[in-house]
């Protein structure tokens, strides 16, 4: 009885000790990998055909737009065969705009096939690169997404490179050159890592970012939009900021008419969502000008692009023809950027349309950024 009583009180001890050494445990930070579970990804509806890569579908931590620590989904695509020419570099991409409803997620389309913007991620596939993919937040998590929250898309946009590089097996560096691409909503997102990364993720290897039709200034797409058959766009827009930032309180300024048709789209995909609601404008969801109220007025200007120019250099393409987001809206950005010395290489396509113009400008922003993944400089036509 005393020699039990004496090794546990020796097991006891030991315990104690190697907690001392160890320490506290860590607390949670952005780009910890709270889960990792291989899926698979595929080409066209139906789950017809497999791509040929090892995948993850991803949960990980992330912030806020406000500063609180959340939890994002996405989905992490690395080649099977090896990388010749050393560390594999990462790519974040940023999808474009899906709609308010989970099953809406970039992630859900992938693993069921039909996702349209896996054209694109392929090519990066091709060159031997791994892809991480957000979700953003909200959107294939509980909670309502905040789309076009930029500040929260940024972060989430950095931080699924931080969880890329530490996903169980799928022999990735802390350390890897990283690009970023995104258009349209992950456009804005692009934009906002790139302006987030020198003070959110500094030790990341940015070494270029291409974003394309990007809502800079949220209001001026909304007055562009109010109206017309892409209203829905900016109604998702407001549905979105008001779930980023709680003091908006949305629902209490609206009519009855707009509780009711705001609350039905809470959970649409994009093309419902424009369906809906075209044709219709602020004035038909709410008895006062919410574009002029000081809360939204402070909190759009939070979240316009341009205040900080980013340090890496920076691809912009955007279509000559784009009913949704004015060329103008990213002139504007440019010439801010350009300005403030940013790096800037502005494509002006002569896509007419906005769909069109992703089509157009993929292709070149991938190239532009596979020269900055090899390290060769960029030149400006600021």
């Amino acid at each position: 009885m005393t020699l039990r009583v004496r090794v546990s009180m020796s097991m006891i001890l030991l315990s104690i000790m190697s907690l001392l050494v160890a320490g506290p445990a860590r607390a949670a930070a952005p780009g910890d990998v709270v889960s990792a579970q291989p899926t698979t990804v595929y080409l066209l509806p139906g789950k017809l055909l497999e791509v040929p890569v090892n995948a993850w579908h991803v949960l990980y931590n992330s912030t806020s737009a406000t500063g609180g620590l959340n939890t994002v989904s996405g989905t992490l695509l690395v080649p099977k065969a090896g990388y010749p020419l050393g560390t594999r570099p990462i790519i974040s991409y940023a999808f474009g705009t899906h709609g308010l409803g989970d099953q809406c997620a970039p992630s859900a389309g992938l693993a069921r096939g039909g996702e349209a913007e896996l054209a694109l991620v392929s090519l990066f596939l091709l060159k031997g690169y791994a892809v991480a993919m957000t979700d953003y937040e909200g959107l294939g998590t509980p909670g309502p997404h905040t789309y076009m929250a930029g500040i929260s898309q940024g972060h989430a946009v950095l931080d699924a490179v931080r969880a890329a590089a530490r996903v169980p097996g799928a022999g990735l560096s802390a350390t890897a050159p990283v690009g970023i691409m995104g258009y349209s909503q992950g456009g804005a997102s692009a934009a906002w890592a790139a302006q987030l990364q020198p003070s959110y993720a500094p030790e990341l290897r940015l070494r270029g970012v291409a974003a394309g039709g990007v809502p800079a200034d949220l209001r001026a797409v909304a007055q562009h939009l109010d109206g017309g058959p892409d209203f829905g766009l900016a109604a998702a827009a407001g549905v979105g900021l008001d779930a980023a930032y709680p003091e908006l309180n949305l629902q209490a300024d609206l009519n009855d008419r707009g509780r009711a048709l705001l609350t039905d789209a809470a959970d649409d995909c994009v093309d419902e969502l424009t369906s809906k609601l075209a044709g219709l404008s602020f004035a038909d969801l709410s008895p006062i000008d919410l574009l002029n109220q000081p809360k939204w007025l402070a909190r759009l200007a939070e979240n316009r692009l341009g205040a900080t120019p980013p340090r890496v250099p920076l691809f912009l393409y955007h279509a000559r023809g784009d009913q949704i987001i004015p060329i103008a809206v990213a002139s504007t950005l440019r010439g801010e950027y350009c300005r403030a010395g940013a790096r800037v290489r502005w494509t002006s396509l002569p896509a007419p349309d906005h769909v069109t113009g992703a089509v157009e400008g993929g292709p070149l922003a991938i190239e532009w950024l596979a020269l900055r993944i090899l390290g060769l400089p960029a030149t400006s036509n600021c």
